[in-house]
């Protein structure tokens, strides 16, 4: 039992789930699940009772039982509690405090991500304002590496997503074109596909690998199909850089995704055993996105930001390239405006970089959420402050495939610009040998005789 009392009213909270519900920011999810503080007074007296709650309770009071659940299996057994003991000592509030002190650097939380459960980064944002969210990240640099090297200070990437309703290849290759001319594809050249066929997934992993040996780009791709779907082309010999999938933070949610741990390890050593890397070997791309537990029916009475940061133990097993949160794809439902969206943005960021996770953001909106291009391009910058790994490429912004709102070409450029951030270095020297960018890193005007639009691969 949790309590505090204000005003004569004593607020309890019978465990530390419901804690942790009734102290997160508003959001329409939670509220459709029914865990979330009923006014304004009960959030805070949650936030005051939560400060206080040493972290070693996390280690002791399991959300989601022990015998239950896979995901909390993991986040126990896999706790180092050697990384933990330097601040085993310290309640939520302290860690926040600690967390945002100058004396806090890079490299302390580098060797304390496998210290930090989920659970605990979850708690601790819920106590932060935007400001703390975005200072904190910050201290977090998270690099990794397969064909170039994502992630290093003062750099920032994207995912170009040429993106076909009906996975023509003439429409993707042209988008993929116009993308690689805008300086974007450094972080993965990925593609959703508008259906799991094995045959076009073949097509389309062939089509990324024809452009990327043309005209030797120092990038990586991925098909972002099912991760069974996946293996299956793995072991026919297809050309898989990436081994996609979405995942979550109950057993329950990836069982509503057609997956289980056992189906990621076996996925993970057989993208890992194709040895395509050149400068690194983390092999995996992971999605997440606050909403998907609590749309699955999968949540346990968990709110849908502690759901979220479980899925950032699952990505972490497997030492991933990218993790993108998928902030406001799912709706409303789940986060209703812009003011939700951006929140939630700089809440999964900040836990996933916290964890030691290389984490991006789709920076999006459905069409009938409360949001507009603003709001996006407020989160964007944001984000840049923040440090954020990458962010997505989408032609014109518009997804027209997954009929959503997204980051454009230029949206990259202008973050880059504003804030003097390069591509990924392997990345950047292969624009400048290509002309497309100059010594500066600015886009210079394509003669339609360039070889990128020229030379492309019928």
């Amino acid at each position: 039992m949790y309590k505090f009392t204000v005003r004569n009213i004593v607020y309890r909270f019978d465990d530390l789930k419901i804690l942790l519900a009734k102290a997160s920011p508003y959001r329409t999810g939670d509220a459709l699940a029914g865990v979330y503080a009923e006014s304004y007074e009960e959030r805070v007296a949650a936030q005051i009772a939560l400060a206080d709650v040493p972290l070693k309770t996390f280690l002791s009071e399991a959300i989601i039982p022990y015998e239950q659940d896979e995901i909390t299996r993991l986040i126990i057994d896999g706790h180092d509690v050697e990384s933990f003991n330097s601040i085993s000592s310290l309640t939520v509030g302290g860690f926040r405090d600690w967390l945002l002190s100058d004396e806090t650097d890079t490299s302390i939380l580098k060797e304390l991500a496998a210290g930090i459960t989920p659970e605990m980064a979850a708690a601790v944002s819920k106590l932060m304002r935007n400001q703390d969210l975005i200072a904190g990240a910050k201290k977090c640099g998270v690099v990794t590496k397969f064909r170039n090297t994502i992630g290093l200070r003062g750099h920032f990437s994207t995912r170009l997503q040429p993106n076909h309703p009906t996975d023509d290849l003439k429409g993707i290759a042209a988008s993929m074109i116009d993308g690689l001319l805008y300086g974007s594809g450094d972080a993965v050249i990925g593609i959703n596909p508008a259906t799991d066929s094995p045959a076009t997934v073949m097509k389309l992993l062939e089509l990324i690998d024809r452009v990327r040996q043309q005209f030797d780009i120092p990038a990586q791709s991925c098909v972002l199909s099912h991760i069974t779907t996946t293996l299956d082309l793995i072991n026919k010999g297809a050309p898989v850089d990436l081994c996609f999938q979405s995942i979550g933070g109950t057993e329950q949610t990836n069982t509503s995704f057609g997956i289980n741990l056992a189906l990621l390890d076996e996925a993970y050593h057989a993208t890992l055993s194709l040895n395509r890397g050149t400068v690194g070997q983390n092999v995996m791309y992971f999605e997440t996105g606050q909403g998907s537990a609590l749309s699955a029916n999968a949540h346990h009475g968990v709110d849908q930001q502690t759901c979220e940061a479980r899925a950032y133990a699952v990505a972490k097993k497997y030492k991933p390239l990218l993790v993108n949160t998928v902030v406001g794809f799912i709706g409303p439902e789940y986060l209703y405006d812009g003011k939700q969206i951006i929140r939630a943005a700089l809440e999964d960021h900040f836990c996933g970089k916290l964890l030691g996770l290389p984490m991006g953001v789709d920076v999006c909106y459905t069409n009938h959420a409360e949001a507009d291009q603003d709001d996006m391009d407020n989160l964007l910058t944001l984000l840049g402050v923040a440090g954020c790994n990458f962010i997505m490429g989408v032609p014109g912004s518009d997804d027209i495939m997954l009929n959503y709102q997204s980051t454009s070409f230029h949206d990259a450029l202008y973050l880059r610009k504003i804030l003097g951030l390069r591509p990924a270095p392997e990345f950047e020297q292969w624009l400048k040998k290509q002309g497309i960018v100059d010594e500066n890193g600015d886009i210079l005007k394509i003669s339609p005789s360039h070889k990128l639009l020229s030379g492309i691969v019928e």
